[in-house]
């Protein structure tokens, strides 16, 4: 069964730390099958999450900080004809699931989902992408799927 684990945000405590103690353990004793953190970064950079080389190398980079696999290309496009939720999506596969996102050009948000069935840290996914896009802060919840 699905489980949420929890919302967290960028003004946590466990942030600046980067500690998945908590989420880990729940991880390994309900023996899930895969994680699932979905990001909300607020205010970002206009420039970078408008610019598909940037995602792109965004995406790569994410990959090898936590360790996933990438199979295939980043597909990265531009669409979208309402302007409020027009901008750039992404779709990255890897080896143990997938990562995508996507960039509001009109709000400057940005909304990267990491699934993999390898555990990974998802403060860790936080705090990088906020610094890449240059986010003022972020929320995300994490999901154990079973």
């Amino acid at each position: 069964m699905t489980r949420v684990l929890g919302a967290y945000d960028s003004d946590d405590p466990l942030a600046t730390s980067r500690d998945d103690t908590a989420i880990r353990t729940a991880y390994e004793a309900e023996d899930a099958w895969g994680l699932s953190t979905s990001i909300d970064l607020h205010h970002c950079d206009p420039r970078t999450i408008s610019d598909p080389a940037a995602v792109e190398r965004f995406t790569i980079e994410l990959c090898e900080l936590i360790g996933m696999n990438r199979f295939g290309d980043c597909v990265v496009v531009n669409f979208g004809e309402d302007p409020r939720v027009s901008g750039l999506s992404l779709v990255q596969l890897i080896e143990t699931s997938c990562i995508t996102g996507h960039f509001a050009d009109q709000t400057g948000a940005a909304y990267p989902d990491i699934f993999s069935c390898k555990y990974y840290n998802p403060w860790v996914v936080a705090e990088f992408a906020r610094a890449f896009f240059g986010a003022t802060d972020y929320s995300f919840v994490c999901v154990l799927r079973k």
